[in-house]
């Protein structure tokens, strides 16, 4: 069984040299055609099309931006909603541009909550 194997990918290991090298030569138009007309059959799904695209396992988020998926609570350039970016030095938490070295919520991180004697500085907790 592991010898079929071998052979097989040997098989198109081969295959795809000879396409290359025939598409290459030149006065192979057909060659060519064939190369070209493979590669402009990829088809690109975007989310403003086909929403449910955002939800498959290993989406970038469940949300629709300028047909990328992206996660609104947590994109720092579409936090919140589409378009809203956070300024610099700031990361979005929970769709909202935070402060993380003086949010008591977010303290150096999102969720990052400091306790009751202690403040944010520095994005660490009871820094001084």
């Amino acid at each position: 069984m592991k010898y079929l194997k071998n052979l097989f990918l040997l098989a198109m290991l081969i295959m795809g040299l000879a396409i290359s090298v025939l598409a290459i030569s030149p006065g192979n138009e057909e060659a060519k055609k064939v190369k070209n007309r493979f590669l402009s059959e990829r088809v690109v799904v975007t989310c403003d099309k086909y929403p449910n695209v955002c939800h498959i396992k290993g989406s970038a988020g469940s949300d629709c931006c300028v047909k990328k998926c992206v996660n609104l609570s947590t994109d720092g350039s579409n936090c919140g909603r589409c378009g809203k970016k956070c300024s610099y030095g700031k990361i979005c938490c929970e769709g909202k541009c935070v402060n993380p070295k003086s949010n008591e919520k977010h303290c150096g991180k999102c969720g990052n909550r400091c306790n009751a004697e202690s403040s944010c500085i520095y994005g660490m907790c009871s820094y001084a």
